[in-house]
């Protein structure tokens, strides 16, 4: 089982006729995505790689002739705000942003407005979803995953893609993975993806992969002793950090005390969260 996307999401493609959006869009077909339009407005009428998949004018449109439920965006960040404001718009249930350096006034705006929508957005500055074996909506590498009973959720790209070749060569396999981005601003964080794992009945334990800024894993450390069933294993990049110094993302930001990772470690250990000290530590501390 999954959560947010599966085999039959239908996928459409904002911003398929640039460069990024026409490279992942052939990697994403070539693991059997179900990519059903493409949108570039001034485009419509148009077909991308040799005819697979029709492009249109607005996001609007192509819901209406496909069906599509999903929308992956790969538009310049000058733009990112218009593109999430019309998917949102056209009603579509979920929308992954995987361009990097959206303006954080325009992502503001973005997120006041979908507090009075329905559609779940994923980024910006992310690596997107993976269901192995089923759907890949973003760029998050196909072959490092297998299909299984763990949950995955990251802050961070690199470490995906770090943790999860880790589980695959131990024979661990992964339900869902979530890249919600390192951006201060953004749609889903940690809470909202650790509360669709925990309702979702074929993932057993969740991975969790967190980093230095924010307090994105402290709310996830009280929504987890609240609420949550399932075990937790994380890892918080950033312990060698130096004092004072801005590292990595725009979010791993730290203001005095708040936002270190000693300090996330000590609040998701105190809840009971297994905590690995280097991502390969991360396959022995899952006891399923």
């Amino acid at each position: 089982m999954s959560i947010l996307a599966n085999k039959d999401t239908r996928l459409l493609v904002q911003g398929i006729t640039g460069n990024e959006g026409l490279f992942h869009t052939e990697q994403m077909l070539f693991y059997k995505t179900n990519i059903v339009a493409g949108v570039t407005p001034g485009k419509g009428g148009d077909w991308v790689l040799n005819g697979k998949i029709p492009v249109f004018d607005s996001v609007q449109i192509a819901m209406e002739v496909t069906g599509a439920n999903a929308s992956v965006i790969f538009v310049p960040a000058m733009y990112v705000g218009d593109a999430i404001f019309e998917a949102v718009d056209a009603e579509i249930p979920l929308v992954v942003c995987i361009t990097e350096g959206a303006p954080i006034q325009d992502m503001m705006r973005v997120k006041q407005y979908l507090k009075s929508r329905k559609t779940k957005l994923i980024g910006p500055n992310c690596p997107g979803i993976l269901t192995p074996g089923e759907t890949k909506i973003g760029i998050i590498p196909g072959n490092i995953s297998i299909p299984g009973n763990i949950g995955v959720v990251s802050r961070s790209g690199t470490l995906t893609y770090e943790v999860l070749y880790a589980l695959k060569k131990n024979g661990m396999g992964v339900s869902t993975c979530v890249g919600i981005g390192g951006d201060p601003v953004k749609g889903m964080g940690f809470v909202e993806t650790l509360d669709l794992f925990e309702a979702d009945a074929k993932t057993d334990a969740i991975i969790m992969i967190g980093e230095i800024g924010g307090n994105d894993e402290e709310l996830a450390a009280d929504f987890i002793s609240r609420k949550l069933t399932k075990p937790v294993i994380s890892f918080i990049a950033g312990v060698s950090a130096p004092p004072g110094k801005r590292m990595g993302h725009a979010g791993a930001i730290i203001e005095g005390t708040s936002g270190t990772a000693e300090g996330k470690i000590k609040t998701l250990e105190s809840v009971g969260v297994k905590i690995a000290r280097f991502p390969e530590e991360i396959p022995g501390l899952v006891n399923l």
